[in-house]
């Protein structure tokens, strides 16, 4: 048996190419749209693909089932469970669907997959084990666990509230989730967890950076599987919807996508943009329908002068994503901003794998920009940030409750332009996070939107204390 994780990094996601080594048959379970990389290692290894898997609908990222199965012909096993407003919609009538509930078997090969219903991040969630047939196994070696089991965390169960919109859902998912934890009493220590998901990605909150593990060492040393194991139902519902990061805004539009479709790419291929020159700008500075982001890493570069309008979305550290995500509409043409052009096709691959399609261009960050397309932002530091000041706090609800600025206003940065009608008015927006980049992020969606900014770049710790309010 062939097994390789293919990551991305930016998105902390996980998909698994698994193939019989006897017969040259492979399968893709979880992957991303821009399916040619996976292509890429089956061909280096002697295999086909010739099916693909989803362990849910997915809402960080558009898979790439669709673009597997209806323009390479691979036969898709998906979920039929969770109720019928948590269905793959697009494969229904297609004769390269498979539907699945709990128990189902299929083979890619000698390799039998078994699969077995995890709701709780989900409702339609599945988990799959793997067993090498071929190599003359009669139990399974893989737990394929999806965003049910990660490394040292379990997925989190409020996304169908906090990014989906269904409110009321977060317990009773947060109680579906602590059942299903408790199913896997039943499985053997040894299986290796093979997580859809790894540290940095927004569906948990604690998952670690080692790629895989065990479940007998999960059993031991993941909190909230422990917890679920031990019967703390009430501690494990505490501690599960606490602390978790605001999704980003393009999550919402990621479920809708992959439960009716994403589109497929056009000719399979994906987008190639323009090089755009310096006079060329004129047509996107300042335009209705145009988005510029700048991948610039240098934070302090970007305030000091930017292309008026530019989101500031640094593609090293996977920050691309979660602004274009949260600021950008699908239908927007894009400009890239690039400090070489061997970030062009990187960036591309981001933004068409959370269905940003329309990246029609891109110029060097040091080109000579005319001034009257340039804008700066007023950066001060934390020790400077004035004591009438007017405050966006743009860190998460947590950090906020722990201890923040008095009279501050607190809007997550991924979730600005969904409470826009929040943001203060009538004063300059003194615009602060934990250490500065996401304050950067938001100031420049801010400004974009004509709000006046001033950039609070360093710590939080470093505003003095005589300006917050008391711990709780």
């Amino acid at each position: 048996m062939f097994l390789r994780q293919i990551t991305d990094a930016h998105l902390a996601q996980n998909a698994y190419l698994i193939g019989c080594q006897r017969t040259g048959e492979a399968i893709v379970i979880d992957p991303e749209r821009d399916v040619d990389r996976y292509f890429a290692v089956a061909n280096e290894n002697g295999l086909r693909i010739t099916a693909v898997a989803e362990t849910h609908i997915h809402a960080d990222y558009l898979s790439g089932a669709r673009e597997f199965s209806e323009r390479h012909g691979a036969v898709a096993y998906l979920s039929e469970t969770g109720g019928k407003d948590w269905q793959f919609e697009w494969a229904k009538g297609s004769p390269r669907a498979r539907f699945l509930r709990g128990g189902d078997e299929f083979r890619v090969g000698n390799i039998r997959f078994t699969a077995i219903e995890t709701p709780g991040h989900t409702p339609e969630h599945l988990s799959f084990l793997v067993t090498d047939e071929g190599g003359g196994a009669d139990e399974p070696m893989a737990y394929l666990t999806g965003d049910f089991v990660f490394v040292g965390d379990v997925g989190r169960p409020d996304l169908l509230e906090s990014a989906a919109g269904q409110e009321g859902m977060m317990e009773s998912s947060a109680r579906t989730l602590y059942a299903s934890l408790r199913g896997t009493a039943e499985l053997a220590d040894h299986l290796q967890i093979l997580p859809a998901h790894g540290a940095g990605s927004a569906c948990g909150k604690a998952l670690g950076a080692v790629p895989t593990s065990v479940l007998g060492y999960e059993r031991k040393f993941n909190a909230p599987l422990h917890e679920a194991l031990n019967g703390e139902e009430e501690r494990f519902v505490e501690h599960i919807l606490s602390g978790q990061p605001e999704p980003p805004l393009y999550f919402a539009r990621m479920k809708r996508d992959n439960r009716l479709g994403p589109a497929l790419l056009v000719d399979g291929k994906l987008p190639v943009p323009e090089r755009v020159s310096a006079d060329g700008l004129v047509d996107w500075v300042g335009r209705d329908g145009t988005s510029i982001l700048d991948l610039r890493g240098d934070r302090v570069a970007f305030a000091a002068r930017h292309l008026r309008g530019a989101i500031h979305a640094p593609l090293a550290g996977g920050k691309l994503s979660v602004a274009a995500g949260s600021y950008v509409d699908e239908r927007s043409r894009i400009l890239l901003v690039v400090e070489n052009e061997d970030q062009v096709e990187v960036a591309v691959r981001d933004l068409v794998r959370i269905g940003l399609d329309r990246v029609e261009g891109w110029i060097p960050s040091g080109e000579a920009w005319g001034d009257g397309l340039a804008e700066t932002f007023i950066r001060i530091t934390p020790g400077e940030l004035p004591a009438d000041a007017c405050v966006l706090d743009v860190r998460g609800a947590d950090e906020f409750n722990a201890s923040h600025v008095r009279g501050a206003v607190n809007i997550a940065y991924t979730r600005l332009a969904a409470r826009r009608d929040e943001i203060p008015d009538g004063c300059r927006l003194h615009v602060h996070c934990a250490g500065g980049l996401r304050a950067l992020i938001a100031s420049s969606y801010l400004a974009s939107i004509g709000k006046p900014v001033i950039w609070v770049d360093g710590a939080f710790g470093d505003i003095p204390d005589l300006m917050k309010e008391p711990r709780a």
